[in-house]
């Protein structure tokens, strides 16, 4: 199952958390084993998966992130914007989270994030979900449904 979700970026360069918005979309689909994919079709934003219980984490994450490729650099790149390129490059454009259980298998103070660096704009995710082991085709049918088999 493949699915987009669109994110607001509220800033310039921010982490987003897009959390809850994964952890609904599996609940829904109604996956108890499998792979989350998440990938990011664009060239100044990624996606990380790092600690969601202290927002000071992506401030560092965001501050380490700029020492490495200030904005202010000297780029060749002419749109202005080398220092999202790189910053996205360092991050990547996917991750990969088991799902157990039904639920993302993400640590305690594990989230997810999406990267932003040349914002704000209006951001895709796309969401492929996997099934790895499976159930009886009676379990995946709802119960009010499966009353009037």
């Amino acid at each position: 199952m493949i699915e987009r979700i669109h994110v607001i970026t509220r800033g310039h360069e921010r982490l987003e958390d897009i959390t809850p918005r994964i952890k609904e979309m599996v609940r829904r689909l109604r996956i108890e084993e499998g792979l989350c994919h998440l990938f990011v079709p664009h060239t100044t934003a990624g996606i990380i998966v790092n600690e969601n219980a202290d927002p000071e984490v992506a401030r560092d994450i965001l501050e380490r992130l700029e020492a490495l490729a200030p904005r202010s650099g000297r780029y060749r790149h002419a749109e202005g914007n080398a220092h999202a390129h790189i910053k996205a490059s360092l991050v990547g454009q996917s991750a990969t989270i088991p799902v157990e259980g039904g639920k993302l298998a993400l640590g305690r103070w594990q989230g997810v994030y999406l990267a932003e660096f040349d914002g704000p704009r209006e951001r895709t995710v796309i969401v492929s979900v996997t099934m790895t082991a499976a159930k009886p085709l009676e379990e995946t049918i709802p119960e009010e449904f499966r009353k009037r088999l």
